[in-house]
């Protein structure tokens, strides 16, 4: 075999093989700002809300095959907040969030799912303060310009995740049920 014969073959197998690395899917860029992840829960009855003002997130979704998309995010739990000085310097304790041993909480996409046209359904493991569960997101679509919003709603168990230990383990004090709502503004969707 010549050099030239030898370098082009190289070169086409070279090709080959970068063709073969290029993902399946784009990645998506969170835009944190225009973002946002929500809870609201129970305590002696009255409706309680707070969010996180940390995380971030690595989306790798392909609408046209949603099965091969990933999606996993991490959040802040110092960032945890219910807008109350003396609430807020409870939450990073080892009775709630624990965020000297714990200081994220992640979710990671197991399958994605198609329910309709603009609608999903995310399964996937939450992991809070150690505590592995699975979960199913529904989640909706808008389009506005180049920003596509991901949008939903799922409710967890506190004391499954052992968010409030010990004496705040009583639900008749604080409930059980978390709604957490959740809006994510989103770059690099396209259309879907």
């Amino acid at each position: 075999m010549n050099t030239f014969s030898f370098t082009l073959r190289t070169a086409s197998l070279c090709v080959a093989a970068g063709l073969l690395c290029v993902p399946v899917q784009a990645q998506q860029k969170l835009l944190p700002a225009q973002s946002e992840i929500a809870f609201t829960s129970k305590q002696m009855g009255v409706s309680v809300d707070g969010h996180f003002k940390k995380f971030d997130a690595q989306i790798a979704f392909d609408p046209a095959r949603p099965d091969a998309s990933k999606i996993a995010f991490a959040i802040d739990t110092a960032s945890a907040t219910l807008g109350a000085p003396e609430s807020d310097a409870e939450l990073p304790k080892p009775n709630w969030f624990n965020v000297p041993k714990f200081p994220q909480a992640t979710f990671q996409s197991g399958t994605v799912r198609k329910t309709a046209p603009g609608k999903y359904e995310v399964a996937g493991k939450l992991s809070i303060k150690g505590n592995v569960r699975d979960v199913v997101v529904p989640v909706s679509l808008s389009q506005a310009g180049a920003i596509t919003t991901a949008s939903g709603a799922f409710a967890i168990k506190r004391l499954a995740f052992k968010i409030g230990e010990n004496e705040w383990a009583d639900t008749s004090m604080v409930a059980d049920d978390v709604q957490v709502k959740f809006k994510l503004a989103l770059t690099g969707v396209g259309s879907y």
